[in-house]
């Protein structure tokens, strides 16, 4: 089998794989568009233990009701059940996510809407078509192809994103300079220990934080970024800026925001630059 008939087949077993997802999706009968999306309530919030592991999450008690029987249901995240509560207070939203008619299947989700369509594998499978095309004529066309063909899909990307993105960071930062800051306090630090394949152990330590927003609020949250020294932070104090409208959005350094703000305009920036030297070098060699 030639190049060419092992890209059909690529192709047409990816584009098989698409339509078949595309046309579950518009029938509305995907495993997540199936799903059951509601609103769940945290009632309690307990803090967590001093050395115990971040993968656990804040431990909370949340109730929610199932619309299909009205039934109210309270539960916990003591195990496996979807993803970690890393924010929370008492009376947070939260969203939970579980297969029609099974409940007690519950799972966390923070965007409740994300993936609604179940248009995820579809896409990606489009997306590997793409791949293939672009491989088959860097091989048979000539290598410049391939740059164009990586650089054109990139260059729009970077289009698209760096000015949603600079607005996305820019309120970011108004919001939490909107209002003077509140005081905080660490109130455990969460010890990790992993080892990679070469054996070598690593330890991780994820501060947790309580504050009291203007509002009477009271949060309490993983800390991963802007406090110096996590490892021996345990009962300090701190200085906490938040956004009003969400409390889950905070910071303990403003300065952090701002340099990280720099940073990300800078690596937008290379980005696209990546990308339109891709199509340039790729065009040039075409001539």
């Amino acid at each position: 089998m030639g190049l060419q008939g092992y890209l059909a087949l690529w192709c047409g077993a990816f584009g098989a794989f698409a339509l078949v997802g595309y046309g579950l999706s518009l029938a509305g009968v995907t495993r997540v568009q199936r799903a059951v999306r509601v609103m769940g309530r945290i009632e309690r919030v307990r803090e967590p233990r001093h050395g115990s592991s971040q993968h656990d999450g804040i431990p909370v008690v949340v109730s929610f009701q199932d619309p299909s029987t009205g039934q109210e249901f309270t539960v916990t995240n003591d195990s496996d059940h979807g993803e970690r509560i890393t924010v929370a207070w008492t009376g947070r939203e939260i969203g939970v996510r579980y297969p029609r008619g099974r409940p007690h299947a519950y799972r966390f989700v923070g965007d409740l809407w994300a993936g609604r369509r179940g248009l995820g594998w579809p896409n990606f499978a489009v997306f590997l078509i793409y791949v293939g095309l672009v491989v088959f004529a860097a091989i048979d066309w000539g290598r410049p192809w391939a740059l164009i063909g990586f650089g054109v899909p990139w260059t729009v990307s970077g289009v698209c994103y760096m000015p949603q993105n600079a607005r996305v960071v820019n309120r970011r930062i108004d919001a939490l300079t909107s209002q003077p800051p509140v005081r905080g306090r660490v109130i455990a630090v969460l010890t990790d220990t992993s080892t990679d394949a070469d054996g070598d152990t690593f330890t991780s330590h994820t501060p947790v934080i309580t504050f009291t927003t203007h509002e009477g609020t009271a949060v309490t949250a993983y800390c991963a970024d802007g406090l110096p020294d996590p490892t021996k932070s345990h009962g300090r104090d701190l200085t906490i800026h938040y956004t009003p409208d969400d409390p889950a959005v905070f910071t303990p350094d403003l300065a952090t925001e701002h340099r990280s703000r720099s940073l990300d305009t800078a690596f937008s920036v290379v980005a696209l630059l990546l990308g339109v030297a891709a199509v340039v070098v790729g065009a040039v060699l075409l001539l």
